[in-house]
């Protein structure tokens, strides 16, 4: 009778005088799992061609009026959506393997955003409606100089450091403060809300210098190369599904390797991990950070994308719907954050123009449903069929 793989298995040693056999047990380690599974090197693989080969040749060699031609509305749609798609990913590291709620990840995905905006407002130079070097909300209320904190906003290197630099510093004072309190469940899931709800509000100040209400919008260029033309949306395209794709496969590194196991084994049993000898502090800590960093750097993809950026992207509201489209594709599977988050946004597309007035209704009763009929959302729906069909 063999032993199940990974327990103790008895080994037989005979001792050096002769005097028979001593079973001295050893300890067995299942092997280390792989990065991805061929299937899943072949879908990640196919998922590569199709959004960084397939998608531009649809988009720009494929005649408009073909039935194959991918339009530019389908191409900003897709882009946006693997924008959110990164934060949903980022969200399942902190939610599904460490178990903490973030309700606050909108105020990192918005602070990627008004780092890159900022470069992308001094790209405007002399174009804007005042001709002047100063960004025109700064000109109509009457600034004189640029603040402090745009000191480095000509310069694209240290604007690509501030996306992640800035989520990132945010995130570890928070995260510090409040992992070292112990503070967890709904109340770390309150303060979050609370810290995303005041950003906004100071965010939405005229005398902050990030353009108040209106937020920066009407972008010209981005490193001297006009925004607004099919190759620069191409180009964003292809940036961002790559950065998202690559996202994945860190991901899967992270959640596969020790530091992976210590985090699950902190969701399930913090007090047990701390009796092991482990300070979950720094492991909290860690992916908390690195979650707001990726954060960072989709708003930072989402802004030339979409065209601007404003406080409303702090709003609580944004950031319950990333929780939302990682509790509907599924959490702890890293894919099915990813599938939330086309499946809710994807939705959101079609209601918000065909059903304008029953969107939110249906958001809610999104929420409830999956809560309480598919807690491992839709990606474990499907693994449930497959293992009755076998």
């Amino acid at each position: 009778m063999s032993a199940a793989p990974g327990r103790p298995q008895a080994s037989s040693h005979r001792s050096p005088q002769g005097e028979g056999i001593s079973m001295i047990p050893t300890l067995i380690l299942p092997s280390k799992a792989p990065l991805l599974t061929r299937k899943g090197w072949s879908a990640w693989l196919a998922a590569l061609v199709v959004l960084c080969a397939l998608a531009p040749v649809l988009n720009l060699w494929v005649p408009a009026d073909s039935v194959f031609h991918l339009s530019d509305f389908a191409v900003g749609l897709i882009a946006k959506i693997m924008c959110y798609a990164i934060c949903a990913l980022a969200m399942d590291l902190i939610w599904g393997y460490t178990g903490i709620l973030s309700l606050g990840h909108g105020l990192f995905f918005a602070l990627g955003g008004y780092a890159m905006g900022m470069y992308l407002m001094r790209q405007i130079g002399l174009d804007g409606n005042y001709k002047s070097a100063l960004p025109d909300f700064m000109v109509f209320l009457d600034w004189k100089s640029l603040p402090w904190h745009w000191t480095f906003s000509d310069s694209f290197i240290a604007t690509l450091f501030l996306v992640v630099a800035v989520p990132g510093l945010v995130a570890l004072v928070f995260g510090y403060f409040a992992f070292r309190s112990r503070i967890k469940g709904v109340y770390f899931s309150i303060i979050t809300q609370a810290m995303t709800f005041a950003a906004m509000l100071l965010f939405f100040r005229n005398e902050t210098g990030f353009g108040g209400n209106n937020g920066f919008t009407d972008f010209k260029r981005l490193l001297d190369i006009p925004i607004a033309t099919p190759s620069m949306r191409m180009t964003l395209f292809v940036l961002t599904a790559s950065t998202l794709l690559g996202f994945f496969l860190l991901a899967r590194w992270l959640v596969n390797s020790k530091f992976g196991r210590v985090l699950q084994a902190v969701r399930d049993a913090e007090s047990r991990v701390m009796f092991s000898g482990y300070s979950p502090l720094g492991y909290k800590l860690t992916i908390w950070t690195l979650s707001a960093m990726m954060c960072g750097v989709a708003g930072a993809l989402y802004v030339p994308q979409v065209g601007i950026i404003n406080p409303s992207e702090m709003s609580p509201a944004n950031s319950i719907e990333i929780a939302i489209w990682a509790a509907v594709g599924g959490r702890a599977t890293l894919i099915g954050p990813i599938v939330g988050a086309f499946l809710v946004n994807g939705a959101k597309s079609w209601l918000t123009v065909t059903y304008p007035e029953f969107w939110l209704y249906f958001l809610g009763a999104l929420f409830i449903g999956v809560t309480l009929y598919l807690p491992d959302g839709v990606v474990g729906l499907v693994k449930k069929f497959k293992g009755g069909a076998k």
